[in-house]
Parts: C-alpha cells; sequence; structure tokens
C-alpha cells in the first residue's frame, strides 16, 4: 500500500475563499510556484486528443526554439509516447524504486528527452481507488523544482487526465497561466466543456489560471462550437479536423511533424506552429461562464 499517497488533512483547504460550493480540494503550496515559464494545461473529455494535441504542441514551441517541458497527468502515462517513442517510467515508479525518499532521485530517474529535445515526464498515478492523483502532481512539479529543471524551462505543458471531479484533474489549474480545452463538435464533448469551464472559473478565484480558449479537434465542421462559445465568450484557437493521418501517427509513436510532409499533414503542423505563436504571444483571458445543463442541452443539436 501506498501510504505517500493519501492526502494529510492539514494540506485540506477549508474555509477562506473556497473553489466552489462545498469543495475540499488540495491546496498548492506556496513555495511551489513554477516562476518564469508559460504554463499552459490541457483538458477535454477523455479519449478527445488531448495528448495528441499535447505532444504535437509541444513540438511546436520547440521548433520556435523554446525549452519545453510535457508533463502527463494520467496514471495511464501515455502522454508522452509519442515524443520518447516509448512508455516512460513515472514519477510514482521513481519514487518507488528508493522507497519513496525522494532526495536519492535523480532528474534522469524520471525526466527524459523527446522528439527535437521536448523534455517529458509521466506523473503517474496511485492504484486504483487507493490515492488521490493531485497529490502525484503536486509531489511532480516539488521534485522538478528541487532539481531546478523548471529554471531552464521556457513552456510547461501539463496533458492532463478527463475526470472533472479528480484531483489529478484539478491540481494543474493551480500551476498553470492558461487552460485550453480540447472538444470536437458533438454533444457529449461540448457538454464536458461546459462541465471544465466550471472548474475553471472556481478555481480562477484563488489562483491565476484563466481559460485560454478552445481547440476544435476531429472535426470538419465547428458550428456546434461555434453556438457554445456565442453564449459562454470563448473563443476557438485552433482547428484539426478529422485525418486519418492524426489517427495512424498515434499508431506510429510519432508526432504529425515527423511524418512525411503531405499537404494534409503541412496544414496540420501549419496551424499548431499558429498556434504556439499566438499562446506564446500571450492575450486576454477569456471569461468563464458556464451555461446550465440543461440550456446547453437545448442549444445544442438544432439547425
Amino acid at each position: 500500500m501506498m501510504e505517500t499517497a493519501t492526502v494529510p488533512v492539514s494540506s485540506i483547504k477549508r474555509g477562506g475563499r473556497p473553489d466552489g460550493e462545498g469543495s475540499v480540494q488540495v491546496q498548492m503550496d506556496p513555495n511551489l510556484k513554477i516562476g518564469t515559464a508559460k504554463v499552459f494545461a490541457v483538458y477535454g473529455k477523455g479519449g478527445i486528443g488531448k495528448s495528441t494535441t499535447s505532444s504535437n504542441l509541444s513540438v511546436a514551441f520547440s521548433k520556435m526554439g523554446k525549452r519545453v517541458l510535457q508533463i502527463g497527468c494520467d496514471p495511464k502515462h501515455d502522454s508522452t509516447f509519442t515524443l520518447t517513442k516509448k512508455l516512460m517510467p513515472t514519477v510514482i515508479d521513481a519514487l518507488e524504486a528508493v522507497d519513496f525518499h525522494a532526495e536519492e532521485l535523480r532528474l534522469d530517474d524520471f525526466v527524459f528527452k523527446g522528439y527535437n529535445g521536448v523534455m517529458c515526464v509521466e506523473a503517474g498515478g496511485p492504484p486504483a481507488g487507493t490515492g488521490c492523483g493531485g497529490y502525484v502532481v503536486g509531489q511532480t512539479v516539488k521534485l522538478l523544482k528541487e532539481h531546478h529543471l523548471l529554471e531552464d524551462t521556457d513552456v510547461v505543458i501539463f496533458d492532463v487526465l478527463g475526470d472533472v471531479v479528480c484531483g489529478g484533474f484539478a491540481a494543474p489549474l493551480q500551476h498553470a497561466d492558461r487552460a485550453l480545452i480540447v472538444t470536437a463538435n458533438d454533444f457529449d464533448s461540448i457538454f464536458a466543456m461546459n462541465r471544465i469551464v466550471q472548474a475553471i472559473g472556481a478555481k480562477s478565484k484563488n489562483y491565476n489560471v484563466r481559460l485560454g480558449g478552445v481547440i476544435a479537434n476531429r472535426s470538419d465542421a465547428t458550428d456546434q462550437i461555434d453556438k457554445f462559445n456565442a453564449v459562454t465568450g470563448l473563443k476557438t484557437m485552433a482547428h484539426f479536423p478529422m485525418l486519418d493521418e492524426i489517427r495512424r501517427s498515434r499508431l506510429l509513436k510519432s508526432t504529425l511533424f515527423e511524418l512525411e510532409a503531405t499537404p494534409a499533414i503541412k496544414a496540420v503542423t501549419d496551424e499548431y506552429m499558429r498556434l504556439a505563436a499566438s499562446l506564446w504571444v500571450g492575450g486576454d483571458p477569456l471569461p468563464a461562464i458556464p451555461m446550465k445543463d440543461r440550456d446547453i442541452f437545448d442549444l445544442l443539436g438544432f439547425d
């Protein structure tokens, strides 16, 4: 049993300015601020393409000459394999190997260099039903800070699991400057996006995170996304169509930037470069104005 995965009562936030009605969340240690890097957290419902988006966005930033760190926050630890070409050991794996004596870890025990120099970390997670994923994210940031890696990083991308109520979902919002939401042009994806908007609004009460924008993925049309954006004040920052080449890139364990530059692939990689450039320049945060469940049900799906 992994006792360190249990969150101490002293670290639970109660009272004060809660994140939301009835909220009990793991509070970030104020000493664990990432620093000067631009920090983005990538969200969306399970299976929507967050890892594909995160990895290709990481490469785009690296091709701009930025020093990039991608942190996978899902216990499946499959965020970075298109960058590293294999499933890498997780922070939890590394800690278990030294019986949770973190001072014995070296940086190369849990940080691995991927394509075009992108540094890759898989936080991992406790066994199912035994602990909090938010604790694991916090420990990962703590280790990275102790080993001074964050001082040499320009961009940090958190690739976040899809469970809206999990501590592993919420913890990156305590570190990020901007949250990006990946969605398809369908009801389920947009319904999940609305819940994510709610979560970001709650965290923005106590942390610096704000909505950066929407990434339309696996969708040729965006009419339903456009409807939602018009009501909530969100904005689509990039659009990636339904292309079989994107699906195949995961099977090839490769980023899109490494594939043959066919016209379709080049259009997608150009869009990633445009997105990275826009995110680097920055912009005003978007309002976090979620819809009521019944309102979103009535909004979507009608001509």
